[in-house]
């Protein structure tokens, strides 16, 4: 957790329950809450016309999302919809604010929180920028292997479907299929039960 649920609770913080594909806020809306996921998961994307979109992350358990535009009057630039069912905890903006004047040390926590994320959301952008798609998906597999800690050859669980990689680097889910086949292939990751381990 990026902020402990007990402190959470004691600023006034609420328990929120989400239905897979509901919309927890939209483009365009203003800034509220301070959202923190107790379980579940969560897409953050930006939705475009016949139903395209660009899929900036998937925060989970214990991630927070939506922080940094409790510190601007800017509208929200993406939207965030749950991935699963998930259960999420809410903070007023007020409260939040009030939280971290009384607890500076947090905002250092939720800093740095932003600050990987904003690293993985460049490194992905840069991902776009290469023509091949299975060094796109490479790179992906290998940052989060690398983010999660593991080293050793097959001992990482992806944490995402195809489709889910396919979002986060601007491919067809059908070549992110075909790259994974030709992976498992040449013994650069293994499929077990439809799960990917790299």
């Amino acid at each position: 957790m990026i902020i402990s649920e007990e402190l959470l609770l004691k600023y006034g913080a609420i328990m929120k329950c989400y239905q897979e594909n509901e919309i927890i806020f939209n483009e365009g809306g203003s800034s509220k809450y301070y959202f923190q996921i107790k379980e579940g998961a969560v897409k953050i994307c930006n939705m475009f016309d016949e139903g395209k979109e660009f899929v900036h992350g998937f925060p989970f358990n214990g991630h927070c999302f939506g922080e940094s535009y409790l510190l601007t009057d800017k509208p929200y630039a993406i939207s965030a919809i749950a991935l699963t069912d998930c259960t999420v905890i809410l903070l007023s903006r007020q409260n939040y604010l009030e939280l971290i004047d009384n607890n500076p040390n947090i905002l250092i926590n939720v800093n740095q929180y932003t600050a990987d994320r904003l690293h993985f959301r460049y490194l992905i952008s840069s991902f776009l920028a290469v023509s091949d798609p299975s060094v796109r998906i490479k790179k992906l597999l290998d940052h989060l292997k690398d983010y999660f800690g593991h080293i050793e050859p097959y001992t990482f669980q992806v944490p995402f479907t195809r489709y889910q990689l396919a979002s986060l680097v601007g491919l067809r889910v059908e070549t992110v299929i075909r790259i994974i086949k030709k992976m498992e292939a040449a013994k650069l990751l293994k499929i077990n039960q439809t799960k990917i381990y790299y």
